[in-house]
């Protein structure tokens, strides 16, 4: 099998050993890669022998020594170097069956590969796992393995998944623990069914993975406008949403004394659909679901206060030169309150700054939809054309896909500029990179 070079990273091994784009791999150590596992194990070693085959059809037996686990430095044209399995569940919450028609063809596969956990983070359910799957990840070692659990109920996660096999799937997680295996876990709640009681219990037995079980979200299932014919889902309220944070303390405050962790952690849109305060970061243990949305506000802020105090110390007293000029941030309606916060404290520190925050919202999926992510470039210019928006219009990372610079309805970054006639710069997840934008036009900081 061979695997195409994309890419080879300057200064890498791989670029001292004259490897380049559109060589294949066909060996390590003579063997054969049958995908990214076999690849992430077979290059940890010391001393390895990679086959290369060049172009025009020349084959190199390359003998490598290098630092043990130290990376060869190439990206493949398929990060999975394999195809990718689609997934083989229905499940009653499931997001892309949320998706209007007429999108891009890519956005409606449905993955559940066990590799995309270990290579990208992606949640897995592990009814797509096969026991091949479970020996190499047990035999390479590969984690951290992250799990979409949803319950610990055998015979409801069979109807939340609508597969009869998902009840049977939960046995893997014990060969993981048994092995040693690193792993986090999700529950995405959906009212009615997995949530009060079953909710307690799913904690409860997950409690017993510790400490190869890290953490557990919980977050509320999304639901859009474009549910016709699919399974009844009902939104959270504020009382509901104060009554899962109760039951998610409570374990945390056990499990704290018990272990030393809080284990269990409630996404930040619970908080603030009850309007109760966001926790303090160390009650995170070390944020490790960022991107189930866990403690990203309270990161942001944390971020925030250093790096603007550290800017606030530097240019106090002296010209710093903060050139004044008109910005529109913008964010969608779950963080508005306190995106605008932190504009806020920069316009009090340097008036030169004048920033009006707008939350955009999202017509699209509709208005439970509430994330900056699932925001559209169309939703986007309809709402901000025509306003006064300013020198620059600054948007959060995550509403272009990742390492493109199209929205999710395929509308470009160039194509908002020109429509809304305003230069757009993208605002980056962390909050040195938010102060390090709105001060300074090239980003960079004062203190760098």
């Amino acid at each position: 099998m061979e695997h195409i070079v994309r890419s080879v990273d300057p200064g890498s091994i791989a670029e001292e050993m004259d490897i380049a784009k559109g060589d294949a791999l066909l060996q390590i150590n003579g063997r054969e890669i049958e995908d990214i596992f076999d690849y992430q194990y077979l290059i940890q070693d010391e001393y390895i022998e990679v086959l290369i085959k060049k172009p025009e059809g020349e084959e190199w037996l390359l003998e490598i020594d290098k630092e043990e686990q130290e990376d060869l430095g190439i990206e493949f044209e398929n990060g999975l170097m394999d195809e990718y399995r689609s997934c083989h569940n229905r499940c009653i919450f499931c997001f892309i069956d949320q998706m209007p028609k007429g999108m891009r063809e890519s956005l409606y596969f449905k993955d559940d590969d066990s590799r995309l956990s270990f290579l990208q983070g992606n949640y897995v359910t592990l009814t797509n796992m096969s026991d091949h799957d479970v020996e190499r990840i047990i035999r390479y070692h590969l984690e951290p393995i992250n799990i979409s659990f949803q319950t610990m109920n055998p015979e409801l996660r069979c109807k939340m998944l609508r597969n009869r096999f998902a009840g049977d799937a939960l046995k893997k997680v014990d060969a993981f623990y048994e092995a040693g295996i690193v792993m986090n876990g999700q529950i995405v709640l959906c009212k009615g069914i997995n949530d009060g009681a079953e909710l307690e219990s799913s904690i409860e037995k997950l409690t017993q993975y510790i400490p190869y079980l890290e953490s557990v979200s919980v977050v509320p299932v999304g639901l859009s406008k474009y549910r016709e014919g699919l399974y009844s889902l009902e939104p959270f309220e504020k009382e509901d949403a104060k009554e899962v944070l109760a039951c998610i303390h409570k374990w945390q405050e056990k499990l704290y004394k018990d272990h030393g962790i809080h284990f269990v952690h409630a996404s930040d849109e619970w908080y603030l659909l009850a309007e109760e305060p966001l926790p303090e970061g160390e009650r995170y243990d070390g944020y490790l679901q960022l991107e189930n949305g866990v403690g990203m506000l309270t990161l942001l802020r944390e971020e925030f206060e250093e790096a603007f105090q550290e800017e606030a110390a530097l240019l106090k007293g002296k010209a710093h030169g903060i050139k004044p000029e008109r910005l529109t941030l913008i964010t969608g309606t779950l963080a508005y309150d306190a995106v605008k916060a932190l504009a806020e404290e920069v316009m009090k520190q340097f008036p030169e700054k004048d920033i009006q925050t707008i939350a955009i919202r999202n017509d699209f999926f509709g208005e439970r939809i509430t994330v900056s992510g699932l925001l559209t470039g169309k939703d986007i210019i309809s709402q901000l054309q025509g306003m006064e928006l300013g020198n620059r219009l600054l948007l959060p990372q995550n509403v272009l896909r990742s390492g493109e610079d199209y929205f999710l309805d395929d509308v470009t970054l160039s194509q908002l500029e020109e429509t809304l006639q305003v230069r757009a710069d993208i605002v980056k997840s962390s909050g040195r990179d938010f102060v390090r934008t709105i001060l300074y036009e090239d980003g960079s900081l004062g203190s760098e």
